[in-house]
């Protein structure tokens, strides 16, 4: 009977642990990452999402206060709208070429990637419930489950 409760006991422990491992999280991009799942500016010319669902794109820094904020939203979103919008995320610092090619100039911005429509962009830390309209009104995504 102990070895039962000393198990029941490790695997209480253990399931949360395996659980957080597997939660959604925003995706972090590279240059590479960023031209083969959301848009090769190499050898296109015209703007040309290749996801099969929204996305949303977010530039930050480690060093940026208002960053931070915005980075728990962001994985907030990513679980609440899991399969419907895809949520990336690239350090400014890390991929500057990215940056440059974007005209960031101020951080946290935020790109919102509908499919079949051009992106746009957003600047600021905004909280949770502007992005969740941004998402209703430029993705055209609407989420019932708000937590």
């Amino acid at each position: 009977m102990k070895k039962i409760i000393v198990l029941l006991l490790a695997l209480t422990m253990i399931v949360p642990l395996i659980a957080e491992e597997i939660k959604v999280k925003p995706e972090h991009l590279t240059l590479e990452t960023f031209k083969e799942k959301v848009f090769d500016f190499e050898n296109e010319t015209e703007w040309n999402y290749k996801g099969e669902i929204p996305a949303i794109i977010d530039f930050y820094a480690d060093w940026c206060g208002p960053c931070k904020r915005v980075a728990p939203i962001m994985e907030e979103l990513a679980i609440e709208y899991d399969g419907k919008v895809k949520i990336y995320k690239i350090d400014t610092e890390d991929q500057k070429q990215l940056a440059s090619i974007f005209g960031i100039r101020s951080i946290p911005s935020v790109l919102f990637i509908p499919v079949g429509e051009q992106p746009q962009m957003s600047t600021g830390a905004f909280p949770k419930e502007n992005f969740v309209e941004m998402i209703k009104e430029i993705l055209k995504v609407n989420n019932k489950i708000q937590k």
